[in-house]
């Protein structure tokens, strides 16, 4: 089969090859697919890198979100070949081939209101951010949600999840077009970084009063300026640093405002307490049926592309999800 394996680290460019390789086979506790779509993400850059908390052994094919066709199940595992499933491959089999192995424990029924290329997007970025502002953030109805990168892959869905849950969603965003794809997702006001301070506005728009709930996958000034704009009892959710540069922040002005930093790696309640992704999944599921939810797929690719596509994604030049389809 062909697949695309990080041989040497580096830029996508420069640490990919498109590569034929054996048909991977599941092993116990294991289930293998053929990939019907899968959705990019910047950890898919960040483990060419070398940069992620993962460090795979070269080779390895990178690709952490899919959705897949069962053909193989290993043993103990009860899925039915055939079956369409959405989930997280386990490395170093990635989802950028043509066919993938899963743990059983990560793979999930595909919702049927969504195209393959919808549903490889639903997974790792919608369950952040529900588990983000559900359970992390406690958000309520009618609370101010400021959502920074919102025409990304991960801030489109905290977009979508916050409207879901009555919240009023303010969209940071870089560029017109981008500001345009915030507007589509739902946003109640949306801010071009490039062309307007971000603290002002948010302030101005609250009467003051600031955000209660920041969403932050981008981390740096971002982040700096989220703080001089939280509301009272406000909580900054640290979703990543994409933009590079990893906050340090005081203390005491968290202390003296009184608002909460909360860390949200999802990936923790996969090993700790699997029940929560589970349940997650369940009203994600739910969310989708009705339409309240649905990834906003910009591009789908053929598996040729996916360096291309990791490129611009790692550059923040692409909008919503990036979706490779061998």
């Amino acid at each position: 089969m062909k697949a695309w394996q990080v041989t040497r680290l580096g830029e996508p460019a420069d640490a990919l090859d498109l590569v034929d390789v054996p048909e991977p086979q599941p092993g116990p506790g294991q289930l293998a697919v053929r990939v019907r779509a899968s959705a990019l993400n910047f950890p898919d850059v960040l483990l060419c890198r070398g940069h992620y908390q993962v460090r795979p052994p070269l080779p390895f094919t990178p690709g952490v979100e899919l959705c897949g066709e069962v053909i193989a199940v290993g043993e103990g595992v009860d899925r039915q070949v055939g079956e369409r499933i959405i989930g997280t491959p386990s490395l170093p089999t990635g989802g950028l081939a043509e066919v993938a192995i899963l743990d059983a424990v990560d793979a999930f029924p595909a919702p049927e209101s969504l195209t393959d290329a919808e549903a490889a997007a639903l997974h790792i970025a919608y369950q952040t951010g529900f588990v983000a502002l559900h359970r992390r953030a406690q958000l309520r109805t009618g609370e101010t949600l400021l959502v920074h990168a919102a025409a990304g892959g991960v801030g489109s869905a905290a977009v979508q999840l916050g409207k879901a849950a009555g919240a009023r969603v303010i969209a940071v965003v870089g560029g017109p077009a981008k500001a345009e794809v915030a507007t589509r997702l739902g946003a109640d006001l949306v801010i071009d970084r490039r062309e307007q301070d971000f603290v002002a506005v948010v302030k101005e728009a609250t009467g003051g009063r600031g955000a209660d709930v920041v969403y932050d996958p981008v981390g740096g000034d971002a982040y700096a300026g989220s703080a001089r704009c939280v509301a009272f009892e406000g909580r900054i959710l640290v979703i990543g640093f994409a933009g590079g540069t990893v906050p340090a922040p005081p203390l005491n002005h968290a202390l003296i405002k009184n608002y909460s930093i909360v860390g949200v790696h999802w990936g923790l309640y996969r090993q700790l307490d699997p029940a929560v992704v589970t349940e997650a999944h369940q009203a994600l599921l739910d969310l989708a049926a009705t339409g309240v939810i649905r990834p906003l797929v910009s591009e789908v690719l053929p598996l040729e592309a996916a360096v291309d596509g990791l490129t611009r994604l790692g550059a923040g030049d692409t909008v919503g999800r990036v979706v490779i389809t061998p």
